[in-house]
């Protein structure tokens, strides 16, 4: 119990922790600095980017520069002191990035020959990459990308299959430093870019007040029904996961109030806890932000970040559809009411005082669909809710609130840069020594060739690599590692990367590292081994999911019309039938025999096939048909009691 404990105050601590507060003048040089990042940003979403290596160069200019003057050392650091050697620090990241800019001439002329300047300060950076991760998301990615560049250097002392020529540090250096396959590689630049736009079009929506506005909506549509808070927390979290980048940064947030409503209708504190993490984990896999990975994937895979969305959208649906089915029936299970509607927010008062808010985020997606970039987007989408901000006095945003949101986006920014830079220091060892081919061969080797096989293991080493990452640097792993087996065993390209973004972005509600289920603990005051596993057993569709699109492309909307609409249908009846199973809660209760069949519906329905879904609907309707006339005869019985 201590060590889960701890792993809560992690959790909260890390989404939390906002910096530290000082004097203020230190804060408002400070301010400054975050505000010129945010601006820079603007500047090049409006202006097109500079060459990548300076436009990455720039970006971790402000990034190491900014989080050794945010982000204490520990956790017996002063919060209200900078010690000299964070200030150190803060000039040698700003040093290293801008060594990039400035001799980014010389730099592609001597290509393939290095300086020992290039090499020192090669160096130099990816221990600042490892010391600002660990210090923004804790100490698993860290070490995670520590071991990557031990192997890249004891090749010849590795294993079998594992053993390479090894690489001095001078080649490592060079390597993570002034190519685009080490800390500047594709996540990286990502962040740099369009990562940094849509988390400023966040902040601006939340200094606008938009948020106000989902929640109230989201508590006004179903607060008044069965078990309505935690139907509102799952509507809610799929409103604002689709535009943050954190699991457990939408528990701290929507489960602040929603966690206390459920609580108050009836449920058990470690049902509510698990409800709110596994409706925030939900959010990494929600178009259009995706935790950001959406744009991550668009750039590794060459698959245009509409065609993303789309393919996601569909899995990401029925993901919400089943978790609002097990609230639904757990709430009839056990008798819980809705809140009096006198208490609730009014629906249309709520739309009326924020529509005009909804307006830029139509208008983002209006523009990606037209196929314009997701920067040109981001950038103009931010321009229009500042505008529209401006239309009503609850919602104007004052030039405070602008720099306070263009601050907060640059804070916002660090945490998922590390990130991106950290996992690219596994990128450039993966590239270095060829350990994502040696790797898809031994997965595909102990699989045997089989399909199913392959997947279950990939699923294992996805659940276990995610546990405790962020999204982003999850997903980059993941793709490095793993993707390339699914897609030597035949599996398109699209699926085997949401299928290993699923299970690393699930990693977060799965024992014994479950990160939102901990944090969903800690605002429940519930227990985080109930929490966790009973965020597994509501949770359940999304170990599930996965397969079904891998056996059923349909559901990425890949195929012709009418079996896309085929697998559509029989996903949801799935989905249905599987939360109707493991709740116990159909048309009424279940006794063990429909629970089973239910189930068993459910799982003949992932593969998807005529025969397959012909008997897990025939199982769902035997069931159904079988629980109505039993309904209909105690209704019967009862009547002729009563005459």
């Amino acid at each position: 119990m201590a060590k889960n404990a701890e792993e809560i105050e992690k959790a909260l601590a890390l989404e939390k922790k906002k910096g530290r507060e000082f004097s203020r003048t230190v804060s408002l040089i400070l301010v400054i600095v975050a505000v010129a990042m945010s601006l820079f940003h603007l500047y090049t979403g409006a202006f097109g980017v500079f060459t990548a290596m300076i436009q990455r160069g720039m970006h971790l200019c402000f990034v190491l520069g900014l989080t050794f003057l945010l982000y204490p050392a520990g956790n017996k650091s002063s919060l209200t002191k900078l010690p000299f050697y964070d200030v150190l620090l803060s000039i040698m990241g700003f040093t290293v990035g801008a060594y990039i800019v400035i001799n980014y001439g010389d730099i592609v002329a001597r290509e393939g020959a290095p300086v020992q300047a290039d090499i020192v300060l090669g160096i130099i950076a990816t221990l600042l990459v490892l010391e600002a991760a660990r210090r923004t998301l804790g100490m698993v990615l860290v070490v995670i990308a520590g071991a990557f560049l031990l192997y890249a250097y004891l090749g010849p002392y590795m294993p079998g299959d594992f053993a390479h020529r090894g690489y001095s540090i001078e080649r490592i250096a060079y390597q993570m430093y002034l190519t685009t396959s080490g800390i500047f590689s594709i996540p990286f630049g990502t962040s740099s870019t369009i990562i940094a736009l849509f988390i400023l079009f966040g902040t601006f929506l939340d200094k606008s007040g938009a948020g106000k506005y989902f929640m109230d909506i989201a508590i006004g549509l179903t607060g008044w029904t069965r078990g309505g808070p935690a139907k509102a927390a799952v509507v809610s979290s799929a409103l604002m996961g689709t535009v943050s980048g954190s699991a457990v940064a939408n528990v701290v947030t929507t489960g602040a109030f929603t966690i206390p409503l459920m609580k108050r209708a009836g449920y058990k504190p470690h049902f509510a806890g698990a409800v709110e993490a596994v409706a925030s984990t939900g959010g990494q896999i929600m178009p259009p932000v995706m935790g950001a990975v959406a744009f991550i994937m668009a750039e590794l895979t060459e698959i245009s970040y509409l065609k993303i969305c789309i393919a996601a959208a569909l899995p990401a649906m029925l993901y919400y559809l089943s978790l609002f089915m097990m609230v639904h029936y757990e709430a009839v299970r056990t008798g819980l009411k809705g809140l009096p509607r006198d208490q609730l927010p009014s629906v249309k008062k709520s739309f009326l005082k924020g529509f005009h808010l909804f307006i830029p985020i139509a208008f983002l997606v209006v523009l990606l669909v037209k196929g314009y970039s997701p920067m040109y987007a981001a950038f103009r989408s931010i321009v229009l809710l500042v505008i529209m901000s401006m239309l009503t006095k609850a919602t104007r945003m004052s030039f405070g609130d602008i720099i306070a949101a263009l601050e907060e986006g640059a804070k916002g920014v660090l945490g998922v840069a590390a990130a991106c830079a950290t996992a690219g220091i596994v990128i450039g060892s993966i590239t270095l020594t060829g350990l994502g081919v040696k790797l898809s061969s031994i997965l595909i080797d102990l699989s045997g060739g089989n399909l199913l096989v392959l997947l279950i293991l990939t699923m294992l080493a996805s659940i276990i690599l995610g546990m405790g990452l962020p999204t982003a640097a999850c997903y980059v792993l993941l793709a490095a590692l793993v993707a390339p087996a699914l897609v030597d065993s035949g599996v398109s390209v699209m699926a085997a990367h949401l299928f290993i973004l699923y299970f690393g972005c699930i990693s977060a509600i799965t024992p014994p590292v479950a990160l939102a289920a901990y944090a969903g603990a800690g605002v429940a005051g519930a227990d985080p081994n109930k929490v966790g596993f009973t965020a597994c057993r509501i949770g359940i569709v999304a170990f599930i999911i996965p397969y079904m699109f891998i056996y059923g492309p349909g559901l990425l909307m890949e195929g012709i019309g009418l079996e896309i609409i085929r697998v559509i249908f029989s996903a949801t009846i799935g989905c249905i039938a599987l939360a109707a199973g493991i709740q116990g809660q159909f048309i009424r209760g279940c006794n063990l025999p429909e629970r089973i069949l239910l189930i068993a519906a459910a799982l003949t329905l992932i593969h998807t096939g005529k025969i397959t879904d012909t008997v897990g609907l025939g199982l769902v309707v035997a069931v159904a048909a079988g629980q109505w006339l039993t309904a209909r005869r105690q209704v019967q019985a009862g009547r002729a009691e009563i005459k």
